[in-house]
């Protein structure tokens, strides 16, 4: 029998089982990035890559001095060009060097140093960035069967909301010809079809992740079924990317006229800071009139930040029960999350084949899929509030800005006691049962004279 690994010791089975999924495909990767972790009272504090410091730039001198480098940056640039690169203006990545006995510097040995040194925020880990989830919380539930020829759920609306909006999807990739079998996804479409291909697709069993990012494009297309929608494959492992490879991808999106960011990524970080590469990216977005920027709240049941969404510019989604009229479990909560969307549950595009689960309780169970499944997570419901601003700024002529505010506004009008600001889908015209509350849309507002 094999002997159980010493740093699965003190952590719950699932959330080691998710941690080793992610370890296991950093190994894989040629650059030959290892990934740690840092533990907090018994659980999970964050996820890192090992031996690499992200640096504010102002500051690169006088850590290069502590870590016993050659402090002057431009001699060490040309020096040791391998050891240093810039991610985004403002913001470096670093190398660590070797220590005594060939072995590598500790990441939080030496950000403990820097900080007494320097304050804290000076340089933080390049941590690691999951879909929807924290470190090792990725989404809410593995995928689940469902009948084959299942409608997607929430439905299609068909008013032909989202024409002329750009969204893009930071996420898996997408399946080739998407909508074959589902013709909701038309409008969808790889960034680079080179790049962004879903890379599990074809293979046997479906490997974890899989069709991720296609199923939040299907989310988000069927609340606004006019949108262009433009899904990369920025966590080609296993879900998940280190910030330092993300953040460059999305400063070169914001010359293409995208409307908004759709991010389904949330992460954890050292002490709570905002990740140094995003707080850069923002910086850059401001620069663009109208442009907005949504993230998932993420799935660990924490009113602890996750970032992105927890920065002020960015909106974060939570994700209702299934029964949209309290929180789902899993979903983070806190005045950081801007408003919440149904996340429990939701059926849309899958790929076919079998998949094997990895997380306990149901590790190793091979479920059979049929180009349908049904998920749940805070990646999920963050579509429904995208599509739902693409949908409004067609009808509208808002930018997604405008758009997003009036939104919000009525959110917030219709807030659930204990739970905070909701959106749930409803077709502008089409009067539509609403789970909410197993009456219809107008009940909600008083209209439908149904009491």
């Amino acid at each position: 029998m094999a002997r159980r690994a010493d740093w699965r010791n003190g952590l719950e089975e699932w959330i080691a089982d998710e941690i080793e999924v992610i370890k296991e495909a950093f190994a894989r990767r040629r650059d030959g990035v290892r990934i740690d972790f840092v533990r907090e009272e018994g659980g999970l504090a964050y996820m890192y890559a090992v031996g690499q410091l992200l640096v504010r730039e102002q500051y690169l001198n006088e850590v290069l001095a502590i870590l016993g480098e050659e402090p002057d940056e431009r001699e060490f640039r040309r020096s040791q060009p391998d050891r240093i690169q810039r991610v985004i203006a403002g913001v470096v990545l670093l190398t660590l060097g070797q220590r005594r006995r060939n072995q590598q510097f500790d990441v939080p040995t030496v950000l403990e140093t820097i900080d007494r040194e320097l304050g804290r925020g000076a340089a933080t880990p390049n941590h690691v960035l999951t879909v929807s989830g924290d470190a090792g919380t990725c989404p809410a539930t593995e995928p689940e069967q469902v009948y084959n020829k299942t409608e997607p759920y929430p439905s299609v609306c068909h008013d032909g909301g989202g024409e002329g909006v750009l969204i893009y999807m930071a996420d898996t990739g997408l399946l080739p010809d998407p909508e074959r079998g589902h013709p909701w996804l038309a409008g969808v479409h790889m960034g680079n079809p080179n790049e962004d291909r879903d890379s599990g697709y074809g293979i046997s069993p479906i490997p974890p992740y899989t069709a991720h990012g296609t199923f939040v494009a299907g989310v988000a297309r069927c609340m606004a079924p006019g949108a262009d929608i433009e899904v990369t494959n920025a966590f080609e492992v296993a879900g998940s990317t280190l910030e330092s490879d993300l953040v460059p991808r999305l400063a070169r999106a914001l010359g293409r006229g995208v409307d908004i960011f759709n991010l389904t990524v949330a992460a954890p970080s050292r002490f709570d800071l905002p990740l140094l590469t995003f707080e850069a990216w923002l910086g850059l977005l401001r620069q663009y009139k109208g442009v907005v920027c949504l993230a998932a709240a993420g799935n660990s049941d924490t009113r602890r930040p996750h970032w992105p969404g927890a920065f002020r510019e960015v909106i974060a989604v939570g994700a209702l029960g299934a029964d949209w009229r309290g929180k789902a479990s899993f979903s983070n909560y806190g005045g950081w999350v801007d408003v919440y969307a149904p996340g429990r549950d939701l059926v849309n595009a899958y790929t076919t084949g079998t998949y094997e689960c990895q997380v306990y309780p149901y590790k190793d169970e091979k479920r059979k899929f049929y180009g349908m499944a049904k998920w749940s997570g805070t990646s999920f419901s963050t579509p429904i509030v995208t599509g739902l601003i693409a949908s409004r700024m067609s009808r509208t002529g808002e930018n997604a800005q405008q758009a997003a505010a009036a939104l919000l506004a009525e959110a917030r009008a219709q807030a659930v006691p204990g739970v905070g600001a909701v959106l749930l889908p409803d077709c502008p015209g089409e009067r539509r049962p609403s789970r909410a509350c197993g009456c219809c849309t107008e009940h909600r507002h008083g209209h439908c004279g149904c009491h």
